[in-house]
């Protein structure tokens, strides 16, 4: 008995853990980001170097990310069109290396806002989330797609979701990089416009 109870003593018999399941009610979250051309504009100055609009906010967007608990986050970009970078998910990790990929020419050039909203929503309408959001962040005014932004608006409104646009960038001539004849990047000025109304 001594021998077996020595045996039994050192196989270290432990009992096994409970599986606990806790319940986490957050908010679902799209953030559409616009990557058309205008984008490039170098209005920001950050420790005395330039930066272009879509850095910047994506750095904005990564502080966001990494602030957020329990929210689930998707991210749709869009310029001539709108599509999907990333589906709804609690893995901001994997959010945050597909905003990593995110680049300026990565789709046909133009400002569909309204496509945009309107892929933002169809990642939402299925949810059951007590609240739903789409944030837009784009530097310009719808000029091409397939859906005019104030009837996306609209849809938004009639699926109980919250949308909330954030303008990227400076009004009137802005600093926008282009390459010389030999290859060097030089600055122009242009006007950018963006339809703070809408």
């Amino acid at each position: 008995l001594a021998l077996c109870a020595l045996i039994v003593a050192l196989m270290r018999p432990q009992q096994g853990l409970k599986d606990t399941k806790i319940a986490t009610e957050g908010v679902d979250i799209v953030l559409a980001l616009d990557v058309s051309g205008s984008m490039k504009a170098e209005d920001f100055i950050l420790n005395g170097k330039r930066f272009n609009r879509l850095h910047v906010v994506k750095e904005v967007v990564k502080e966001f990310i990494k602030r957020r608990k329990n929210d689930r986050i998707g991210l749709v970009v869009f310029a001539g069109r709108a599509y999907t970078q990333c589906p709804l998910t609690a893995d901001y990790g994997i959010l945050l290396k597909f905003l990593d990929t995110v680049e300026i020419g990565m789709i046909e050039d133009g400002t569909a806002i309204g496509d945009g909203i309107a892929a933002s929503i169809n990642r939402l309408r299925k949810h059951e989330a007590k609240s739903k959001v789409v944030i837009m962040l784009t530097d310009g005014n719808n000029n091409t797609g397939q859906v005019d932004p104030l009837n996306a608006a609209e849809l938004a409104r009639a699926l109980k979701i919250k949308l909330y646009t954030i303008g990227a960038g400076n009004k009137g001539p802005v600093p926008f990089p282009v390459k010389d004849f030999f290859g060097n990047t030089v600055y122009q000025w242009a006007e950018i416009q963006l339809d703070d109304k809408t």
